[in-house]
């Protein structure tokens, strides 16, 4: 008896683009991240979701968005959860060429994905191709963990992020006094090694893989964060230079 043919199964490409800092809000003046995220979608005017959770669907931000993705550059619409106007997130973020989640609260974006299963939707999006992206809030809720501001003024781990990436993350590396010690402080007491980003620079994992960490300005840079015995070890990423 004959076997039945293989089936030939063509692999989606799923890309995250975790940005420490930067983009439309920080350097409007200077897309190069953006741009990025927006060439991995493949097409030449894609579509564009924000969901800007994070920041409490902040009017200003929602503006600002719309004036970066404007028609030229992007097919934009936004996804309110404080005011919820969309019965099916399913289906608008499966219609998406790249979702791009804004800065803001961590813990208050996790909460509220997952009361309106965002953070399921989500998921099936990037499984499907959908390109993901964000900057702060909306680099490191992809990770397991990450250090955040979202319980107050003192930064603090944070242990139940999505998971789509392994260990943690740590934005504003270079932007924030307190960021740097206070990531290694947590890695040396047992927190999950991760990624340290600084502002204007972004990491690219294709799936799970980190396939490069790229920057819109020449100083910015990207490490890995890892504890070694009794030491905490960075180990810096080479990073490309947009501009250049």
């Amino acid at each position: 008896m004959r076997a039945a043919p293989s089936v030939l199964r063509t692999r989606v490409p799923k890309h995250i683009v975790a940005m420490g800092g930067g983009g439309f809000l920080m350097e409007p003046e200077n897309p190069l991240l953006d741009d990025y995220a927006l060439r991995l979608t493949g097409k030449a005017r894609p579509k564009v979701c924000l969901i800007p959770t994070a920041s409490g669907d902040a009017d200003q931000l929602i503006v600002r968005f719309y004036a970066a993705f404007g028609p030229a550059r992007a097919e934009a619409t936004h996804l309110p959860l404080f005011v919820r106007r969309t019965s099916d997130i399913e289906a608008l973020l499966l219609s998406q060429d790249l979702v791009y989640v804004s800065g803001g609260n961590t813990a208050n974006l996790l909460a509220v994905w997952r009361l309106h299963g965002v953070d399921v939707a989500i998921r099936k999006a990037w499984d499907a191709g959908v390109v993901l992206a964000g900057v702060s809030a909306g680099a490191i809720c992809w990770f397991e963990s990450s250090v955040t501001d979202s319980f107050g003024l003192d930064l603090a781990g944070l242990g139940d992020g999505l998971g789509f990436l392994k260990g943690s993350c740590c934005p504003h590396y270079d932007g924030e006094e307190r960021r740097e010690p206070t990531y290694r402080r947590l890695i040396a007491d047992g927190f999950a090694p991760g990624y340290a980003i600084d502002d204007y620079a972004a990491l690219h994992f294709e799936g799970t893989e980190l396939c490069e960490a790229i920057r819109s300005r020449p100083a910015a840079r990207a490490a890995h964060v890892h504890r070694e015995k009794e030491a905490v070890v960075t180990r810096p990423i080479p990073v490309r230079d947009l501009g250049s």
